[in-house]
């Protein structure tokens, strides 16, 4: 998917985050199983995490999150005429989580729908509203992407449960008159991929259509970083290929924040300055589906993002799934 179309770019007007209160730190982890500060962040970056409470479900994370990224667009709910929610812990199998979004936010015209695509999940759901506007059907997409894998973690797996916290970002997507260049503010490429073939790399051990339970999260984590690094590149590649860009034109370097190694490895292949790279993987851990929004609030809100800005978003997700987008900020 590249550029855009007839005259029609599809911008990013709103951004909101949300996350939740509780703050689980390292040290806290240590006392709950055989780890420590100094060796979490040695392997991971991450510091700390912030975990849903017992009564907090998916929705209500991302609804001050899409209340955000409304205001932040100068909307109202019953604006959206298109909610996408993407995650992989759902308040329940169905209705969607997007349907219960949309009803809270008073969105009673929106078609609503979640998607599962484990942490690339942002990546598809930012590429298929675009394709939803770019073609005609929408004017005005809310797309979401949130988890709470700390309900769906083993706790006495450390290989797992010191990466994951919680978490919810969105973005408001407008279809906007445009030039048909790079200078059109809004998503300019877009590059999905998925292999099947290593569905047992990272995958969760249950669910209603084959288990009839919710299942842990599982993962082999050597396997994942080698993928990671060694493949999900090619993504990237691809979208400056599509723009004529490179990594010297980036101002900013947005991947998924699974992993804090990961990330500057990715970065160095690609020949990415580090100072051009966001990471907020220390303070929230793999929050999945909201890692990129969360992200993307965080640089903005501190002042590093800003309007023209040129930025890359990338993620790889369970299944495995990966995908990128340039965005013109």
């Amino acid at each position: 998917m590249i550029g855009t179309a007839n005259g029609i770019a599809i911008s990013i007007t709103g951004l909101g985050s949300h996350v939740p209160e509780r703050v689980v730190t390292n040290d806290e982890l240590s006392t709950m199983m055989d780890t420590s500060d100094q060796w979490i962040i040695e392997r991971t970056g991450i510091r700390e995490r912030r975990i849903a409470a017992p009564e907090e479900a998916l929705s209500d994370l991302c609804l001050p999150a899409a209340r955000q990224a409304l205001a932040d667009a100068g909307l109202e709910g019953s604006e959206i005429d298109l909610i996408i929610v993407a995650t992989v812990t759902p308040d329940m199998a169905f209705p969607s989580t997007a349907v219960i979004l949309a009803d809270q936010l008073g969105a009673t015209r929106a078609g609503a729908y979640d998607l599962s695509a484990g942490c690339t999940g942002f990546m598809y759901a930012v590429a298929q509203g675009y394709g939803m506007l770019a073609g005609g059907l929408a004017q005005k997409a809310l797309i979401v992407g949130g988890d709470v894998l700390s309900k769906i973690l083993d706790w006495s797996d450390r290989g797992t449960a010191v990466l994951f916290g919680d978490g919810a970002g969105a973005i408001v997507l407008e279809a906007v008159q445009a030039e048909g260049t790079n200078a059109d503010r809004g998503v300019l490429t877009s590059h999905l991929r998925s292999d099947g073939r290593h569905r047992d790399k990272l995958y969760v051990n249950g669910g209603p259509g084959s288990t009839g339970t919710t299942g842990v999260l599982k993962m082999e984590g050597k396997e994942v970083f080698r993928f990671a690094v060694g493949s999900v590149t090619d993504v990237v590649r691809d979208a400056f290929a599509a723009t004529g860009t490179s990594a010297d034109d980036l101002a900013w370097f947005v991947p998924h924040q699974a992993n804090k190694r990961i990330i500057t490895a990715s970065a160095d292949k690609l020949g990415i300055a580090p100072e051009k790279v966001v990471i907020t993987v220390d303070r929230h851990g793999n929050t999945s589906a909201a890692s990129i929004p969360l992200a993307l609030d965080a640089a903005k809100r501190d002042g590093r993002i800003k309007e023209g800005d040129l930025v890359m978003i990338e993620a790889i997700g369970g299944g495995f799934t990966w995908g990128s987008a340039l965005l013109r900020w």
